[in-house]
């Protein structure tokens, strides 16, 4: 005797009907979540691969300064002219550049 739940068959492709809401969900956070933090890297990883002598910049400690020399993972800045202070820092520990050595500013002062 078949119990009359198990008496129905489903038709065929029902069962990727029942996956379609968790399918879209995992696309739906690709593009809110993923996709953006993605690019978001890329644009840091780019703005440390850009830094150079002279830029001024400013840290994720909130320390600003002038950057005077720029190593494989190490970047010396200048925070104070009339005493000569200099910092060494991590290349990864710069938030953001306040303006190029060219003169152009790439992040928003406030």
């Amino acid at each position: 005797m078949m119990w009359p739940l198990f008496a129905a068959e489903q038709p065929p492709g029902a069962g990727l009907l029942t996956f379609a809401p968790l399918i879209l969900i995992f696309v739906v956070m690709y593009f809110i979540l993923f996709r953006p933090q993605r690019k978001k890297e890329r644009e840091r990883r780019q703005m440390l691969e850009a830094l150079r002598k002279n830029d001024h910049v400013a840290t994720i400690g909130g320390v600003r300064g002038v950057i005077t020399s720029v190593k494989e993972d190490e970047i010396v800045l200048r925070v104070d002219d009339a005493k000569d202070v200099r910092l060494r820092f991590s290349r990864s520990a710069i938030s953001r550049v306040l303006k190029t050595s060219e003169g152009e500013g790439s992040g928003s002062e406030s």
